[in-house]
């Protein structure tokens, strides 16, 4: 077979039925868009780190959130507090609070994610690097006028392409978002599926070199754009279908 063979061949076995363990699997959980909106984000946001670390911070999450994550997030004040010592990796007790509190207020503010991150994109725009940065430096400078100092852990959740980052988790989190198929969602159709970036892990970083689809050694954003256009010789409507398959055969230590 042929690569175009390989990964189309790849698409399709990974499947629904590939689904778990995967943070993708959380907002499947629910029907209500807005209940979509806002899990999918937070498992985006929470996805680093070994898998089984992954899925035990979000089932502890939807134990916080009474499995209604929207209703959560929609009553969460600045006087919540998190029973228990809810920390993933290097976001602290602290940064899980305030990116509770952060959410709260942009729902409040705009409705919906979709909303924020549309105020920011440009239809003229080659992909999605100047929305990402918008959306970035809305949270951040919510962050700053809300708590002051800007903690690392919310600098991680909300990263800027302009400084090197691949932006794996928002890049995950816009793929769920905007593709349309029986694991993405594509709740978010004003974006072309051509406009979006494939999230870059280590994982994916070495399938692709081993494909010969990026020549560069660290994962940045640099990195995620090469891969995609490659990706386009490929699908050019909609490289980053492949993202799922690639990632889960780097995951699992099998053969591309």
């Amino acid at each position: 077979m042929n690569l175009k063979q390989k990964l189309d061949h790849h698409y399709k076995a990974f499947d629904k039925s590939q689904l778990m363990p995967d943070p993708l699997q959380f907002p499947h959980f629910f029907n209500d868009y807005k209940d979509i909106e806002v899990m999918a984000f937070i498992a985006s946001v929470f996805a680093y780190g070994n898998v089984k670390q992954i899925i035990n911070s979000l089932n502890k999450f939807l134990a916080i959130a009474n499995n209604q994550p929207y209703k959560f997030i929609h009553s969460f004040s600045m006087n919540n507090t998190l029973s228990g010592n809810f920390i993933h990796r290097f976001y602290s007790s602290q940064d899980i609070l305030h990116l509770f509190i952060l959410l709260h207020f942009t729902y409040n503010e705009f409705g919906s994610l979709k909303k924020l991150f549309l105020s920011g994109y440009q239809e003229t725009d080659s992909n999605t690097k100047n929305a990402i940065t918008n959306f970035s430096n809305y949270f951040l400078g919510v962050a700053k006028s809300k708590f002051g100092d800007i903690s690392n852990g919310i600098k991680f959740m909300f990263p800027i392409p302009e400084k090197g980052s691949a932006c794996k988790r928002i890049n995950l989190f816009l793929r769920w978002m905007v593709r349309k198929d029986e694991l993405d969602f594509g709740l978010w159709s004003e974006i072309p599926t051509s406009k979006l970036i494939i999230p870059v892990d280590t994982h994916v970083a070495r399938i692709c070199r081993q494909l010969k689809l990026t020549k560069r050694k660290n994962v940045s954003w640099k990195m995620a754009e090469e891969i995609t256009e490659n990706l386009k010789r490929y699908d050019l409507v909609d490289p980053v279908k492949y993202d799922f398959a690639i990632c889960h055969i780097g995951m699992r230590k099998l053969q591309f």
